[in-house]
């Protein structure tokens, strides 16, 4: 019996899911960030996921992989990673899209659907009965784009500055800074400016701002609400372009800052969904993205229930570095 290899890719983790093709899953593996648009591009993302899959020891080659990466955007991605992934023995047939998608593909099985991932950064997909599917750019600022932990987080940095100097209302967002880093507002902004400290580590920041919006700071609120609306916005977006605003699709949300499902920002996201989309229901996924990688590896190839059973043996089983050969 073959196995399958699905692939979840992101800014700060790697996950990959080996399963055999009747959905029994025999690895579940970590390494590190494996972003496509990070220094070495494509090449430096395929080896992380090739570092990972050494660790699996595969006996024979994975009948399928589908690989949802991070930075997988544009055309140009799409190609550069399928072909890189394409040469390597331990695969021998690839699929690849944006890590939102394995989000999708795991937090329901509704054929109508979009799924809205805000973790460091933001991004969206969707899919409609009769194989309609929507993906997006979803760059950032560049693209109209606006949310995800390290956006936040440099607002937090920008109205805890001002509130020290006294331009910006008070906030305990200045004392949010000041203990996370362990340094004066002032010092890490010079830290940043000067290179000093990656930018990305404001996003570190992003939980903080959340429950600092639950305790009723009105800075902080003002901007998880602003996140919320955006959140709301993307999902109204990719909606809208499959036709589904009046229909009971479902809004998957995923990405370290909505995983949780609960707290002041799913309220909020939920309350918007409502404005935007009355008619949509969302969904928190149960099962990781990775799962929904894999069961997209075993389409065409997989046997009957396949992916319900994977579903299933990956809840009850199998752990984070668990190695069943």
């Amino acid at each position: 019996m073959g196995v399958v290899l699905g692939v979840d890719g992101g800014n700060s983790k790697t996950d990959v899911l080996v399963a055999r093709t009747d959905g029994e899953p025999v690895a579940y593996l970590r390494g590190s960030g494996s972003n496509a648009h990070g220094p070495g591009g494509a090449a430096a993302c395929i080896d992380v996921i090739d570092a990972i899959v050494e660790r699996a020891s595969l006996a024979q080659p994975a009948v399928r992989g589908a690989f949802f990466l991070c930075g997988a955007d544009l055309a140009s991605d799409f190609e550069a990673l399928a072909s890189g992934l394409r040469a390597k023995n331990w695969v021998n047939e690839v699929v690849v899209e944006n890590d939102t998608a394995a989000l999708l593909r795991s937090g329901t099985d509704s054929p109508d659907a979009v799924a809205v991932v805000c973790g460091a950064g933001i991004n969206v997909v969707g899919r409609a009965a009769g194989s309609s599917t929507v993906r997006y750019p979803s760059l950032g600022w560049e693209t109209g784009d606006w949310g995800g932990s390290e956006m936040l987080g440099r607002e937090v940095l920008f109205h805890a500055a001002r509130a020290e100097d006294g331009r910006g209302e008070p906030t305990m967002l200045a004392e949010l800074v000041r203990s996370h880093f362990g340094a004066s507002v002032d010092y890490v902004g010079e830290d940043l400016h000067f290179r000093r400290m990656r930018v990305e580590r404001l996003g570190e920041l992003a939980g903080g701002v959340v429950a600092a919006a639950g305790d009723g700071d009105a800075v902080a609120r003002r901007l998880v609400d602003r996140l919320a609306e955006e959140i709301a916005l993307m999902a109204w977006k990719a909606l809208r372009d499959l036709d589904l605003l009046e229909s009971n699709a479902d809004v998957v949300l995923g990405g370290g800052m909505l995983q949780p499902g609960e707290g002041y920002l799913h309220e909020q996201v939920v309350a918007q969904l409502g404005r935007h989309a009355p008619q949509a229901r969302a969904v928190v996924a149960v099962d990781p993205p990775v799962v929904g990688a894999a069961i997209a590896a075993l389409d065409g190839v997989g046997g009957p229930g396949a992916g319900e059973l994977l579903r299933r043996a990956f809840r009850t089983g199998i752990e984070l570095d668990d190695l069943r050969g």
